[in-house]
């Protein structure tokens, strides 16, 4: 019942990889890496999962239904964190991060594979706010990316705002009806794991190479029990953009779904549907 991918096993090796799959080193019970609720791996299909910082690397157990078996590059001071979390067997829930929350020093706007860095000594900063949003009487777990100011196209030199175009010609569409599910956008997916969001992942720069962060919160951004329970439940993140200033930081969901309706309503939003980690 348990799953080693080839790059978990190329990092642990062949003779560790045997002795998990013959149940030497497997424990009989694991919190979820991704879900964070309780896991059998004799009686489930589980994955592996390989946390690998500067110098330390943590091997996780994640349902098979939430992410795959994968190899995770994480910072080092997110890994000892995460080592110091598990020694303590805090499996709690974590604070919210509810509407209006951005991502603790978010990194600096990086727009789509193509559009590189900006010139400006003002780079913009993008930030996340994580909902739930209710489609057809159905909670889906939402992100909301809203940059802190303008993304211009590289190259250009005038004040135009590019962030949307740009989205648009990596697979985003334009929302013209909120309660309308986004379609699927090819290639991208949203890494949670250890029950934090991590990052947005865009389609890799060349074939045969692993997806980039679009989007890395500098150090996990903690989400609700109810965010995180929707996505182990649906297996994908709706993720909305919007220009800088069309959204804000709304204190409560309900406000948050009449800004992504009037951001809709004015031509000012985008959005695609991911699924989870996908890498």
């Amino acid at each position: 019942m348990l799953d080693v991918s080839d790059a978990v096993r190329a990092e642990i090796g062949e003779a560790e990889a045997d002795r998990l799959l013959a149940g030497e080193n497997t424990p009989a019970e694991y919190d979820c890496t991704s879900c964070r609720t309780r896991g059998n791996p004799r009686h489930e299909r589980t994955s592996t999962v390989l946390f690998v910082g500067e110098e330390t690397a943590v091997l996780a157990f994640a349902h098979a239904a939430c992410i795959p078996s994968q190899v995770v590059t994480v910072s080092e001071d997110q890994l000892q964190g995460a080592v110091r979390t598990l020694a303590a067997g805090q499996t709690g829930a974590e604070p919210a991060s509810g509407p209006g929350r951005e991502a603790p020093a978010a990194a600096p706007a990086a727009p789509p594979a193509g559009a590189g860095p900006q010139p400006n000594a003002r780079q913009a900063v993008l930030g996340v706010t994580c909902g739930q949003v209710l489609l057809d009487d159905t909670l889906h777990p939402a992100i909301v990316v809203e940059p802190t100011g303008p993304i211009a196209r590289p190259g250009s030199e005038g004040p135009g705002d590019d962030f949307l175009p740009l989205l648009i010609e990596h697979g985003f569409l334009p929302v013209h009806d909120v309660a309308r599910q986004p379609a699927p956008v090819a290639g991208w997916s949203v890494l949670l794991a250890m029950g934090q969001l991590h990052a947005i992942l865009q389609p890799p720069t060349s074939p045969g190479t692993q997806p980039v962060a679009w989007w890395q919160a500098h150090q996990p951004l903690a989400v609700t029990d109810g965010w995180r329970t929707a996505a182990a439940k649906n297996h994908t993140v709706l993720v909305y953009a919007a220009p800088a200033g069309s959204i804000g930081q709304q204190p409560r969901e309900d406000l948050l779904r009449e800004a992504l309706e009037k951001a809709a309503a004015g031509g000012l939003l985008v959005a695609g549907t991911m699924p989870l980690a996908g890498t």
